[in-house]
């Protein structure tokens, strides 16, 4: 006859479970540590939360270290701890209380006899519950009861049991339990009391610091660097980190295997294949494996690569048992990345024509869903380089080819490309390619080819995005070529098909727009068409600073600062090419970017001030920027800057020749031609030809054009008087010129000025160019304008204008670079009646507008005369003019 519960021995005296096994004291006492174990504090001082709040789960994933952080925290406590490994055999009532009884008796509970044992396997009398939360609840102090691997325990039933056990006893136990997956408890009710210690997989992980401690245990110290790969390649795994541990011990280079190592040859996967894969049913196995090769996965894809529907509550369960799939919301997941790459392992070995095809899938799928990177990534992983240039060119992302920070990601996944791709997409992203790398004839070829192809019959009335990828790639092939006229053309174009592509396309590609207008406006500027080039150029530098525009932006500002270099405006110009240079600096951008023409237009800038060391070092940054660029702009930008550092060295032969251009363009650049001409009249001077040098400027244009100074000054040089002055006349009035034109301009008119027998005249002229030139340290002018101006320079009062910044101060002091904070008292231009009224009020602190109505003027009229009062004192502030109106007695 069957025993009852009432009649059985009391728990001492039992020696076996309700199906006659034996208690196996191995499962009731913690695990020992190993010698390599590392205690982590912030953990053990979460744990001890448990002790206040009656259920403490400690849930994440196999090899986690859950069960090694409780057993070394119980370790610790100044109490018992009734320990109990639960298996698969406790999944049934009366077995899972027969061997927590047990755990409870072990660990010396002051239990009283009367509560039983259970008799039958297969459930448990709810009064032996009873007895037993009431017998806890009479406890001098709560009992700690340790769950090991609790995730074993799948009846619905025995958490029911549980919880009327741990909700009865009350203060009398603290329930801890350790699991892969989230026990059948209504942990909400828990939670919202505040009466759980929540421990998971997040905080699990190592931290770099925890993992290069344990490295350390293991006698392996690893830079910084590589402990902080390692953690990210292991999510700071605990059993991972171990593994790859001891593995690297038995190796001649730990170092190197710590950061090289196959996660698929290794004792990671052995264990993970073991713990997690096979222990799925064979759906769920053939899931994991298909979706390894994706970095991430919504349900609906993975069904897609399975052939099968029903992928989220299969992925929802895995993520829920720690298997090694992270919910990353919405609902995307993905695989832990050793788990990912080990099942990808396992699926070539299995099944090695099934990769590709997964690959093909997939990006199929995710470019219907518009996710571009991850389409192009999988295309051509699955080597369909058709389909991953069409969805490049369909999705109007072209651009990233040549700006934002992924272009050069793109240009290694296209490299691969094979000639069996042979669709105009293939061809347009084989253009892109070209002409990025200024490989103009192989360029040209291919955008010509898709442009057959997408004139054909087959693609009449679509491929709109194709159309505007071919109008863009023309405007850059004829900027390249140096042909304003076809870049005018293809920008036309653009702006046709623009409104034939669906406005949402246009707005998530920025950088069409800008590179369109970069490319078209460095054309213009090759054309000589400044302010046209000017007007789209400041479109870009002053549009959005989206990340997929700041290549295009920093060529735009390049090109910018060159137009104001050209216009006489180094101040500006500088400023520009330092903005341009800005973010490549800060990291911004893949270096080298760009085409080197920004650091050509401050070598010019520093060539004017004679700081040719500065000048050198910065063609040397262009020339490593962009070795081997055929841009037109950015190679006469170079060679401009070029010749003037090796005229400045006295080096005219040299300067002649590195001033001849040396890219074949379908047209000449006015201002380029013209600054050769200058630099080839200067050498024919310096080697004693003077016709020779006169001859060279006679094709020219003296139009007004800002070169005009510097042409006239060559005139002079050159002994055409005459020439130089009407130069100059036709330049008069020019608008749009800045301070170094006007300082070559009057030392041109000084020069003839001296000549002619008028020192007065002359001074007055030095006096002005040094008063224009000081803000911009324009010395380079100065040296070059002769002898007989030098003296001039020389001598009161212009000498002491000149010290300090230009000639050295009293005593040989000062040098090149130096700006004197107080200059002398000197007028250039008698201030007018009208000034001197807005002077006085000035020195009165009254404002703007009150010296307009005290003045009967508009408000801009007062502008306009404070800063010819400004300009004429020398000054730049309200109390600098002040300050000199009355050292000079003007006030």
């Amino acid at each position: 006859m069957a025993a009852t519960e009432d009649n059985l021995p009391p728990p001492e005296a039992a020696y076996a479970d309700p199906l006659g096994e034996p208690f196996l004291h191995t499962r009731f006492a913690p695990p020992a540590r190993p010698v390599t174990f590392l205690r982590r504090d912030r953990l053990v001082d979460h744990l001890d939360q448990a002790l206040r709040t009656p259920l403490t789960m400690v849930n994440g994933s196999a090899g986690a270290g859950k069960t090694l952080l409780v057993a070394d925290w119980a370790a610790g406590l100044d109490r018992p701890v009734a320990w109990m490994t639960t298996e698969s055999e406790d999944d049934s009532s009366g077995v899972f209380w027969a061997h927590l009884l047990q755990a409870l008796h072990a660990a010396g509970a002051p239990l009283p006899d009367a509560i039983g044992c259970p008799a039958d396997a297969d459930r448990v009398a709810h009064g032996l519950l009873a007895r037993l939360a009431a017998a806890l609840s009479e406890g001098t102090r709560p009992l700690l009861v340790v769950l090991d691997e609790f995730d074993r325990v799948t009846v619905p039933r025995i958490a029911e049991e549980l919880e009327f056990v741990l909700h009865h006893a009350g203060d009398g136990i603290r329930l801890v339990l350790v699991t892969r997956t989230e026990p059948l408890l209504p942990l909400h009710r828990y939670r919202v009391a505040d009466a759980i210690t929540e421990i998971r997989d997040a905080e699990l992980a190592f931290t770099p610091e925890e993992a290069a401690a344990l490295l350390g245990l293991h006698g392996l110290h690893l830079p910084a660097e590589d402990t902080r790969a390692l953690v990210t390649r292991t999510r700071g795994w605990a059993a991972g980190l171990r593994l790859c541990a001891l593995a690297a011990q038995q190796t001649e280079d730990p170092q190197t295997y710590l950061k090289e190592f196959e996660a698929a040859r290794s004792t990671v996967a052995d264990y993970l294949l073991a713990e997690v894969l096979k222990r799925q049913p064979a759906r769920t196995q053939d899931l994991l494996l298909r979706v390894s090769v994706l970095e991430r996965f919504r349900p609906e894809l993975a069904d897609t690569l399975t052939g099968w529907s029903g992928s989220e509550p299969i992925l929802a369960g895995l993520h829920r048992q720690n298997a090694f799939v992270e919910d990353l919301g919405h609902p995307w997941y993905r695989l832990h990345p050793l788990f990912a790459e080990i099942l990808r392992a396992h699926l070539r070995e299995r099944s090695p024509e099934l990769e590709p095809e997964l690959h093909r899938r997939a990006a199929r799928w995710l470019r219907a869903s518009g996710a571009l990177p991850e389409t192009l990534a999988h295309g051509a992983a699955a080597g369909d380089w058709d389909l991953t240039a069409g969805a490049l060119v369909d999705d109007l992302a072209i651009g990233q080819l040549f700006t934002g920070l992924r272009r050069d990601d793109l240009d290694e996944l296209f490299r691969a490309m094979g000639p069996e791709a042979t669709g105009a997409a293939a061809d347009l992203v084989r253009a892109a390619r070209d002409l990025c790398r200024c490989d103009l004839d192989r360029g040209l070829a291919h955008l010509r080819r898709a442009e057959r192809t997408l004139a054909g019959p087959e693609e009449e009335g679509g491929a709109a995005a194709a159309r505007l990828t071919c109008a863009l790639l023309g405007v850059l092939a004829a900027r390249l070529a140096g042909a304003p006229a076809g870049a005018e053309q293809a920008a036309r174009s653009a702006e046709t098909l623009r409104g034939e592509v669906p406005e949402p396309l246009l707005r998530k590609h920025p950088e069409l727009t800008t590179l369109l207008l970069t490319h078209l406006g460095s054309a213009r500027l090759w054309a000589g068409r400044l302010d046209e080039a000017r007007a789209v150029l400041s479109a870009v530098a002053d549009g959005p600073g989206a990340a997929s525009a700041t290549l295009p932006r920093e060529e735009a500002l390049a090109h910018l600062a060159l137009i104001d270099y050209l216009n006489g405006w180094p101040g500006r110009a500088e400023r520009k090419a330092r903005a341009a240079l800005g973010d490549g600096e800060r990291g911004l951008l893949p270096r080298p970017s760009g085409s080197g023409l920004a650091h050509s237009v401050l070598a010019a800038v520093a060539v004017d001030r004679d700081e040719t060391a500065q000048a050198q070092a910065l063609l040397d940054e262009a020339a490593e920027a962009c070795p081997a660029g055929r841009d037109p702009v950015a190679v006469a930008g170079r060679a401009l800057a070029s010749a003037r550092l090796l005229l400045a060295r006295g080096d005219a032969r040299a300067a002649a020749a590195a001033a001849e251009f040396s890219v074949a363009t379908d047209v000449a650049c006015p201002w380029a031609e013209a600054y050769s001409a200058l630099v080839a009249s200067a050498a024919h001077l310096a080697e004693g030809r003077p016709d020779s040098a006169s001859k060279v400027l006679d094709d020219v244009p003296c139009d007004g054009r800002p070169y005009a100074a510097e042409l006239a000054s060559a005139h002079l040089a050159a002994g055409n008087r005459d020439a130089a002055l009407r130069v100059l006349d036709r330049l008069h009035g020019h608008n749009g010129t800045g301070p170094a034109v006007a300082v070559r301009t009057a030392l041109v008119r000084a020069r003839a000025a001296y000549e002619a027998g008028d020192a007065e005249t002359a001074r007055r002229l030095l006096a002005r160019a040094l008063l224009q030139a000081r803000r911009d340290r324009l010395r380079r002018p100065f040296l070059a304008a002769g002898p007989q101006l030098r003296r001039l320079l020389a001598r009161p009062p212009l000498e002491e204008l000149a010290a300090s910044w230009l000639l050295p101060g009293p005593g040989g002091q000062g040098a090149p670079g130096d700006i004197p904070q107080e200059l002398p008292s000197l007028v250039v231009e008698e201030l007018s009646g009208r000034e001197r009224d807005v002077l006085l009020r000035l020195s009165r602190m009254m404002s703007t507008e009150e010296i307009a109505a005290d003045l009967t003027l508009s408000v801009n009229t007062v502008k306009t005369h404070l800063k010819s009062v400004y300009r004429k004192l020398a000054v730049n502030r309200r109390s600098d003019a002040v300050r000199r109106a009355r050292e000079l007695h003007l006030i």
